[in-house]
């Protein structure tokens, strides 16, 4: 994904260079208007994460991004540097809490159904953080394993044996459960 691209839209660069660099001046609408443009991004990248803690984890996100704003150096790698921060905080705060949501599904919903998205989130519940966000940043961000591990400060290898546990308790947790397929 482009570090200026944000779910389905772009970022236009100039318009992000010049933002960054008037809210790091202290200009407080520019500031306003940063925050407007990453918080949808940072809850997206938090709420696989942090699950439930997600709105916990996008504030402590956007409070490390406006006390460290004046360390980043290049504004076009604004996104890319929220990334590191949002996932780092997403899994701080779900390690932190602790907390999984065991659900027992009775019945599996069909392709479409509504209910399909709680039943995978609940799935997802019952991964670690680190699994979670190893994921998330294979899966839904398409991040290589180099970068994946230098986002979550950790070696390659390590996110590959993290992905293969994740994928792997994922299948276990979605094949026992309500027999799904």
């Amino acid at each position: 994904m482009d570090d200026n691209q944000v779910g389905s839209h772009f970022v236009d660069p100039t318009w992000l260079a010049t933002t960054v660099r008037r809210a790091q001046r202290g200009d407080l609408i520019a500031l306003h208007d940063l925050l407007d443009a990453i918080t949808p991004y940072v809850r997206r990248l938090c709420g696989p994460i942090a699950l439930q803690d997600a709105p916990d984890a996008t504030q402590e996100t956007l409070i490390v991004v406006l006390r460290h704003l004046g360390d980043l150096r290049e504004p076009g790698a604004l996104f890319g540097w929220v990334r590191v921060i949002a996932v780092r905080e997403a899994v701080r705060i779900a390690k932190q809490s602790s907390r999984t949501v065991p659900m027992e599904m009775v019945e599996v919903p069909a392709p479409g159904d509504p209910a399909l998205v709680a039943d995978i989130r609940d799935v997802l519940n019952r991964l670690s953080p680190e699994h979670r966000a190893v994921l998330m940043l294979r899966e839904l961000e398409g991040l290589d394993e180099q970068t994946a591990g230098q986002h979550l400060g950790v070696p390659a290898g390590t996110v590959r044996s993290r992905l293969f546990r994740a994928r792997r308790s994922f299948r276990k947790a979605w094949h026992t459960e309500g027999g799904r397929r």
